[in-house]
C-alpha cells in the first residue's frame, strides 16, 4: 500500500493553499509544509490551458528543489487555473476584478486545470487534471455578497467550490471535484504509487 511505502520517504508540499493541505491530510499523507517562496507566476504567452498549469507547477518545483536533499525526498507542487473562452482567469487583485470574473463565469461553462509536479532527485513526473464546471446564472447581489463575505483573492477564477458560491452556483461538474478545490488527489495518489513502484 502506498501510505506504508511512503513511511520510508520524506514528503514535502510546496504550497500555501489550505485546500491542498486539507486534501493531502484527508488522503492520509504525512507531509511537511514548506515555507512560502516568492515565485513569479509568469508563463510564455504561447502556452494554453493545461500547458500553463503544468508550466507553473514545474516552476514552483524548481524554486523548491534545494529541499530535495536525498533519494528519499519527494516534493509535490501544484497550480490551478480557470480557463474560460480561451483565456486564463487568475487570482483577482481587487474587488472589481473578482466581481468581473464571477460575472463572466455566471451562466457559463469553464474548465479548471490543475498541473501537478512530483519531483525527486532522480525522477520527475508532471501531469494535469481537467474538470468542466457549469454555473447557473448569478445575480449581481449574489456575486457581491460572495466577494464581500468570502474575499476570494487567493483563488483562481475568484471562487472556491467548497464555499457558499460553490453550493449555490455549480449546476454540473464533469471530472474531479477535488481538482476544482485545487488538487486532483486521486490522480496524485495513483501517480505516486506508479512512481514508487518503478
Amino acid at each position: 500500500m502506498l501510505l506504508e511505502k511512503l513511511n520510508d520517504y520524506k514528503l514535502l508540499l510546496g504550497s500555501q493553499s489550505p485546500r491542498r493541505r486539507q486534501l493531502m491530510e484527508g488522503a492520509g499523507f504525512k507531509f511537511q509544509l514548506l515555507e512560502p517562496l516568492e515565485v513569479d507566476e509568469i508563463y510564455p504567452p504561447h502556452l494554453k490551458a493545461q500547458e500553463i498549469a503544468i508550466f507553473l507547477a514545474e516552476l514552483k518545483a524548481n524554486a523548491y528543489q534545494n529541499y530535495i536533499t536525498d533519494d528519499k525526498t519527494i516534493l509535490i507542487t501544484a497550480d490551478t487555473i480557470v480557463w474560460l473562452n480561451e483565456k486564463v482567469l487568475g487570482k483577482p487583485i481587487t474587488r472589481n476584478d473578482a466581481i468581473q470574473m464571477l460575472n463572466a463565469l455566471s451562466d457559463n461553462e469553464h474548465i479548471v486545470y490543475t498541473g501537478v509536479c512530483i519531483k525527486m532527485k532522480e525522477k520527475n513526473k508532471s501531469f494535469f487534471a481537467e474538470t468542466k464546471v457549469k454555473f447557473r446564472a448569478l445575480s449581481q447581489q449574489e456575486i457581491e455578497y460572495y466577494v464581500d463575505q468570502y474575499k476570494p483573492y487567493d483563488k483562481a477564477g475568484s471562487y472556491g467550490a467548497q464555499e457558499w458560491i460553490g453550493y449555490i452556483a455549480i449546476k454540473e461538474i464533469q471530472g474531479s471535484y477535488f481538482n476544482v478545490m485545487g488538487l486532483p488527489i486521486q490522480m496524485l495518489y495513483t501517480e505516486l504509487e506508479k512512481l514508487l513502484t518503478v
